[in-house]
């Protein structure tokens, strides 16, 4: 394995490499949809990383929003600085402590997975926390145990990092949420009345409308969300492991809410989950949340809802907020991976 400089990283301007791996994950074969079992995993290693050296080094774990996907994340765009090279420049600033910074894939043909096994998108959870971390712990020189993980992400990409810590305890140690999907009584149900108007528009026919949407030049915003909440039904509330057999958690005839089905989406909120995983909360090293006050989605609710929560249990959490929306806040990656790193093992 070389870790010369990539053209990506020549491209991104970095000084440490940049590598893009495939993980061909048995979590993911043959679901229902049809995605990719082998996926691609980006990561970052940095300046002076020798995988002949003994220095061994923590990782930290980034998970994408919904509609994104790894290629998404290191992306450039003018004026803008993205994980990868925030990481970079904190590393060559001397800002953080050295570490590897690992970009998972969790797209899927309906915008995201939320990073939860799913009988309908396939094994997301686990195919984070065993194929994808197995695959880093045995091809570089990581810290390979729970002091040396952390996972972070934004919107459905914080979402997934709180739902790994309370799903898997003893994988990663800290995580970090930027405007992350919680409070789901807020957050949600705003969506559903466009969502069900577009779907009885296409009769119900949610295969008809995909294949639709894939195929159009240009889609209206209300199309975007009608996705996202099937992107979500399929993660909360998926009726069989036959593609596009899903419940949703409104009437398709009033589009009326139904209570049963929402319960459903509810029993997978960081903010309903909290009490009940002390035990998993606590062994964390650092609990970070923070939201910019004026997100579209309410998220900044959902940030201080969590954030009591945790508090509630007895224990600390770092939560900041921030004058912004939801969109275009990486910049809050300057804040979140310094303190990541700072509580991990280090060599």
């Amino acid at each position: 394995m070389s870790t010369a400089l990539s053209p990506l990283a020549t491209l991104l301007g970095t000084q440490g490499a940049i590598l893009v791996d495939v993980v061909d994950s048995p979590a993911l074969a043959e679901n229902p949809l049809g995605d990719a079992a082998a996926r691609p995993v980006v990561v970052y290693l940095p300046p002076g990383y020798d995988p002949q050296g003994s220095t061994r080094y923590p990782v930290l774990y980034c998970l994408h929003g919904y509609t994104g996907d790894a290629a998404a994340l290191v992306s450039a765009r003018p004026w803008e600085t993205n994980v990868v090279q925030w990481m970079d420049r904190l590393l060559v600033e001397r800002r953080m402590p050295a570490a590897i910074l690992v970009i998972v894939d969790g797209f899927t043909r309906l915008g995201g997975s939320q990073y939860v096994d799913s009988v309908h998108n396939g094994l997301y959870a686990t195919y984070v926390v065993r194929d994808v971390v197995g695959h880093i712990d045995r091809t570089y020189r990581t810290i390979a145990g729970e002091g040396g993980r952390a996972v972070f992400g934004k919107s459905s990409g914080g979402f997934g990092a709180m739902h790994l810590i309370l799903e898997h305890p003893g994988t990663f140690a800290a995580f970090a949420s930027h405007s992350g999907d919680a409070y789901f009584r807020y957050a949600h149900p705003p969506s559903f009345p466009a969502a069900q108007r577009i779907l009885e528009a296409h009769h119900w026919e949610i295969a008809a409308f995909v294949a639709a949407f894939e195929s159009a030049h240009k889609r209206p915003k209300s199309e975007y969300v009608t996705m996202e909440m099937l992107g979500y039904a399929a993660a909360y509330s998926p009726r069989s492991a036959v593609a596009f057999d899903l419940d949703l958690p409104f009437d398709r005839i009033s589009g009326e809410l139904r209570e049963d089905i929402f319960a459903r989406w509810l029993a997978f909120d960081p903010v309903e989950r909290a009490s009940r995983h002390r035990a998993e909360l606590a062994r964390l090293r650092l609990r970070y949340l923070d939201c910019g006050r004026r997100d579209e989605y309410g998220l900044d609710i959902g940030a201080r809802a969590m954030t009591q929560r945790i508090r509630d249990l007895g224990l600390q959490v770092e939560h900041q907020e921030f004058d912004d929306d939801h969109r275009n806040v990486g910049y809050r990656y300057e804040v979140s991976l310094p303190l990541l790193t700072e509580v991990l093992d280090r060599n």
